[in-house]
Formats: C-alpha cells, sequence, structure tokens
C-alpha cells in the first residue's frame, strides 16, 4: 500500500500566554500615570474571551494597546482576537469584549479547502471539526500546500501541525 502523509490546519491561542499578558498589562495599567484613579480593567472570561473596561474610549483605546503590546511579547497572535462592540457599561465606562478564536470556523474552513483544491495538487482536504486535515502522498507536495496557505491571508491565525508520515 502506498506512503499516506498528513498534516492538520488549526487555529489555537495559547491560554497560559494569555492570562500571562493580561497580569503584565495589568501591571503596566497600575503604574501609568494617566491610568491613575480610573477604573480601567482587563478581565478574562473562562477561555472564551477577554473584557476591557475604562472611563472612556480614548482610555479603553489605550488599555486596548497595552493589551496587545503585551500579547505580541508572549506571543500570541493577534489575528486570533475579533472585537467586538464598544457598550456603555455602569458608572459611565465603557466596556468592550474580545472573542478569543479556539478552532477554524466553518466558513473559513470551506474557503481553506477551496484554496487548497484550486491548487490543483494530488492532496486531499478535509473538515475535521474545528481543523481542516491535508493527506498526499507526497511530503514536497504537502510542503508546498503549506507554502501557498501561508502566502495568502484568510484572516485568521493558522498552525500546521501533526504532521504525519504512516
Amino acid at each position: 500500500m502506498a506512503q499516506q502523509n498528513s498534516f492538520d490546519i488549526t487555529s489555537q491561542i495559547d491560554h497560559a500566554e494569555v492570562v500571562n499578558a493580561v497580569n503584565q498589562a495589568l501591571k503596566e495599567v497600575q503604574t501609568r500615570f494617566d491610568f491613575k484613579g480610573s477604573k480601567s480593567t482587563i478581565e478574562i472570561e473562562g477561555k472564551a474571551g477577554i473584557v476591557l473596561v475604562a472611563d472612556d474610549e480614548y482610555k479603553l483605546k489605550s488599555l486596548d494597546d497595552i493589551l496587545q503590546s503585551k500579547l505580541v511579547k508572549r506571543g500570541v497572535p493577534l489575528k486570533g482576537l475579533s472585537y467586538g462592540k464598544v457598550d456603555s457599561a455602569l458608572g459611565g465606562t465603557v466596556r468592550q469584549r474580545i472573542e478569543l478564536q479556539q478552532g477554524i470556523p466553518q466558513e473559513k474552513a470551506k474557503e481553506i479547502v477551496k484554496h487548497i483544491k484550486d491548487l490543483k495538487f494530488k492532496v486531499q482536504a478535509s473538515i475535521q471539526g474545528d481543523l481542516v486535515r491535508v493527506t498526499g502522498k507526497d511530503r514536497d507536495t504537502l510542503q508546498e500546500v503549506i507554502a501557498s496557505l501561508r502566502q495568502r491571508d484568510f484572516g485568521i491565525d493558522m498552525q500546521f501541525t501533526n504532521y504525519r508520515s504512516n
């Protein structure tokens, strides 16, 4: 029987790194002069998201910039964050939710599979839950598929994992 090689395309965010980045951002907010006396906080909601709370939209933007810089330093991809709209909260504050992407959304997975099929390589791409598995006989072809996917921007962060030779 012919040898089959495969790899998975996933989109995961390391939750421990997010927690570390949020803690570092909170420490910086506590020491910054422009946040003295403000009600600005960053809260983690399980593994699903982050909530930013600030006095006004300007401070919310500054809070987001601090958080993003800490996330980048910790190696968390910013493409994995999806921002909600800015809402008014209690006490004259504003709130914004940030969803953390875990897994590839179905429509993006279909777009990735279509792109792989349009390449006309001898590989099969299949959607398996929240990841896409690509299988083929030739390792070099799989490497070309990975290179092609890295060049195209799908609007999500992608990791190529579970590279196997059977």
